[in-house]
């Protein structure tokens, strides 16, 4: 006697509710790995406006005459470099670096290079060495 039911395989039914758990775990889990993303970016920022801080405040004090460095640039082309050439050149992890320069003072802002997708926040920093966050407008909140 033959059976015409013994082929191996998966039925439609079977394929549709694996498919679904599949799709399923893809929308819980991705928005959490972007998020995590744009919150790596953020962090190794402010890690960077960290070594700025302890890089400018090296730098003055191995002046004959005590002064901040004028650009990043000058940070990253010393013997031996203060910074590497990456943040000297301005950009780091989804980040842009503007930074101002003079004998008693210095200023730093972070900002996304892409709001919402490299970062939400931006961050300043001056001669304090205290990292704080930008409003809309750009003036560093207190």
């Amino acid at each position: 006697m033959m059976r015409f039911c013994e082929k191996k395989g998966f039925t439609l039914v079977e394929m549709t509710i694996v498919i679904s758990i599949i799709l399923l775990l893809a929308a819980i889990s991705i928005p959490n790995l972007l998020r995590a993303r744009l919150n790596a970016n953020e962090t190794a920022a402010i890690t960077a406006l960290h070594t700025i801080a302890i890089a400018c405040e090296s730098y003055r004090v191995d002046q004959a005459s005590p002064a901040y460095p004028a650009t990043l640039n000058a940070l990253s082309s010393a013997t031996p470099p203060y910074i590497d050439p990456t943040l000297g050149g301005g950009t780091k992890q989804g980040y842009t670096f503007s930074y101002t320069g003079s004998t008693n003072t210095y200023s730093c802002t972070a900002g996304p290079q892409t709001p919402g997708v490299t970062g939400n926040r931006t961050l300043f920093l001056n001669e304090t060495g205290v990292i704080r966050l930008n409003d809309s407008s750009g003036t560093p909140i207190e």
